[in-house]
């Protein structure tokens, strides 16, 4: 089981291979990214507490979704303990149960891309405003456990302009789901 008072950084990795089921579709879980909080000037807890981003600084092990760019919903598993403001943001991933509603979220779109992409995995499952802080143990949200422990490697996060550097980016190599740069010659397991 995951410790979702620990660090993103350490929770990241261990979420590639769970699956995410929601509103009749599961994901398994490609690509993540890690946000660390004050320490990163990319995350959106950064300065502080909002209260857009409140349910980053609750308990971990819940969602915290919203808006990007006006028009996609995204979503992070809130991880570190209480108060830290740390996530995961759920970068892509593959459907594995519910594809025909999958693709009516997402229109006509090849299977690998039903979830690559922060916003097309929140389209995909359905994510809405309304799932802001809800725990990923259930009614809404259930996270199943991995079965075993996928290949993974690191590197910089993609998409953002600040601390875009920092090799918070995990993934499954060779996935098709997986979105953007794939193999960046800083790219490495740790």
């Amino acid at each position: 089981m995951i410790d979702f008072s620990a660090s993103a950084e350490v929770v990241a990795p261990q979420l590639l291979g769970c699956t995410l089921t929601h509103a009749g579709v599961t994901v398994r879980l490609t690509e993540v990214e890690a946000y660390l909080g004050s320490e990163d000037a990319a995350a959106h807890t950064y300065r502080g507490k909002t209260p857009r981003n409140q349910a980053m600084f609750g308990p971990g092990g819940h969602m915290y979704v919203y808006l990007s760019y006006g028009i996609h919903r995204a979503g992070n598993i809130v991880c570190a303990p209480e108060g830290i403001g740390q996530g995961c943001l759920l970068r892509a991933g593959e459907v594995i149960h519910g594809e025909e509603i999958a693709w009516q979220r997402r229109g006509d779109v090849p299977f690998h891309r039903l979830a690559q992409g922060p916003g097309n995995l929140g389209a995909a499952l359905g994510l809405d405003l309304a799932d802001n802080g809800s725990p990923v143990t259930g009614p809404d949200f259930v996270l199943h456990p991995r079965k075993e422990e996928p290949e993974w490697v690191r590197g910089p996060r993609i998409g953002i302009t600040k601390n875009a550097e920092a090799p918070l980016r995990f993934w499954i190599p060779g996935d098709k789901t997986v979105s953007g740069r794939r193999g960046h010659p800083r790219d490495s397991r740790p």
